[in-house]
């Protein structure tokens, strides 16, 4: 990468007086996936990825050029410029710092100094482990991808970053003859390969299969509304899917959340403490500096219950008058977008039996198994992977075939206690037809008359 570098900025200084803005961003990355599925390997995948993006703000509006050979970068500014005079428009940036900075890869053990059969056995490993019970089938999935990009604009800033970023997933499905049951997790992180390499993968695996198998046995839930328990992953899902995402300004620009005009008003109950912070290294969806050169940090969003922030990029930050929250994210071949990193409910202090004690009837529910969400109406609705009843603050009836309910901001209400651990899931979101690795989480949660759904 190191070698275009004059390349970027000579094209920059070439454009400096020719448009309003302009920013470059290139990249050059290595990426594996390997897919099993059923015990037998169906896809493995090597890539290398190189490319160039380059963006021009005239007349308030944008020019977007993008190639994979980047010996054509100055060709293609000459196009971003054309489109961008051809156009008019209204887009304004906030203020941003400008940065000079070098970050280096968080990684002990390179995902690509591990030869690829090295891999295939710790994915085999995994499944075999998962194949107990009454599992009839199992699909594991792994990726490693390790890239180093540079940004440069017409600021002043230049960025140098290097990421490495690796997961292995795993599903089993089990079945009595007459229902079919699901059972999932991830392990992963922006790390090298010591994060696979130091787990324990028989036990990440075998728990997954057992648990396909005990929910057989499980009895369908009941319907009604309960005070309950969400455990960590479903907390996670909740803040990620209905909150976080009605925090992205641009959404609320189009009138798409819940949340807009809700800034400085209480939103949810006393204790409730959300964040999102691409700036957590040991998260998923950890990045030092957003697509647009924005410096991350820790963000929080509801403090105390009150909306305090939004997720933003530049553009969007503009229009609230506010400055970039950092969260412009793409592939440099998309156009910047509003994204999550890790987001989160802050942990409170309350153990598990503690959150448990005060419930006579109620649900506690585990696990994800997706779900939807109306982020303008704020209504949302999630499958649990699994639940218990809760009878005088003691755990009965194992139960499946669950969901969760509700409006957002009455089940925020609704929160009355948080419990001190915490947990951050691995995975990625869509939107707009693009995908980013994220992490979502928090603590064991206790809400207060919650709609739980049930076949029973």
């Amino acid at each position: 990468m190191e070698e275009h570098i004059d390349l970027f900025q000579k094209i920059i200084t070439k454009i400096q007086d020719k448009v309003d803005y302009a920013d470059i961003i290139s990249l050059k990355g290595n990426s594996n996936s390997i897919l099993m599925k059923d015990n037998k390997f169906q896809n493995i995948d090597s890539g290398i990825t190189t490319g160039a993006r380059i963006r021009v703000l005239k007349n308030g509006a944008w020019g977007f050029a993008y190639t994979n050979d980047i010996s054509k970068l100055e060709e293609i500014t000459e196009n971003a410029i054309k489109i961008s005079n051809s156009l008019s428009g209204e887009v304004e940036l906030a203020e941003a710092d400008i940065i000079e900075d070098k970050v280096k890869a968080n990684s002990k053990i390179k995902a690509s100094d591990i030869d690829i059969d090295e891999k295939k056995e710790l994915i085999e490993d995994a499944n075999k482990a998962s194949n107990v019970g009454s599992v009839v089938s199992t699909t594991a999935s792994y990726l490693d991808v390790e890239s180093e990009d540079f940004f440069i604009n017409t600021e002043g800033s230049q960025i140098l970053n290097e990421s490495s970023r690796i997961m292995l997933s795993l599903n089993a499905v089990a079945s009595n003859g007459e229902i079919m049951q699901f059972s999932h997790d991830s392990l992963g992180g922006t790390k090298g390969y010591e994060i696979l390499k130091n787990a324990d993968i028989e036990t990440f695996g075998r728990k997954i299969g057992e648990k396909a198998t005990d929910l057989l046995d499980a009895t369908p839930a009941p319907s009604g509304r309960f005070d309950i328990i969400a455990d960590n992953l479903l907390t996670g899902v909740f803040i990620h899917e209905a909150v976080g995402h009605a925090t992205e300004a641009d959404l609320m620009l189009i009138d798409d959340s819940v949340l807009k005009d809700k800034m400085n008003t209480k939103i949810g109950s006393d204790i409730v403490n959300i964040f999102d912070d691409a700036s957590n290294k040991d998260a998923f969806g950890y990045y030092p500096y957003d697509i647009e050169g924005v410096k991350t940090s820790k963000n929080q969003l509801v403090k105390n219950g009150e909306l305090v922030s939004m997720l933003s990029s530049r553009e969007t930050a503009a229009k609230f008058g506010r400055r970039s929250s950092g969260n412009a994210r793409s592939a440099i071949s998309d156009q910047p977008i509003v994204r999550m990193s890790n987001t989160y409910l802050a942990p409170g202090d309350m153990s598990f039996e503690e959150l448990l004690e005060d419930i006579k009837d109620g649900i506690y529910l585990k696990g994800s198994r997706g779900g939807q969400v109306d982020t303008g109406k704020g209504n949302f609705q999630f499958n649990a992977t699994e639940a218990y009843k809760i009878e005088n603050g003691e755990l009965k009836d194992h139960y499946r075939d669950v969901s969760l309910s509700g409006n957002i901001l009455e089940t925020l209400m609704g929160v009355d206690a948080i419990g001190s651990d915490f947990k951050l899931s691995v995975g990625f979101c869509g939107k707009d037809g693009q995908t980013a690795p994220v992490g979502d989480g928090g603590p064991h949660t206790k809400i207060l008359n919650a709609m739980v759904g049930g076949s029973s």
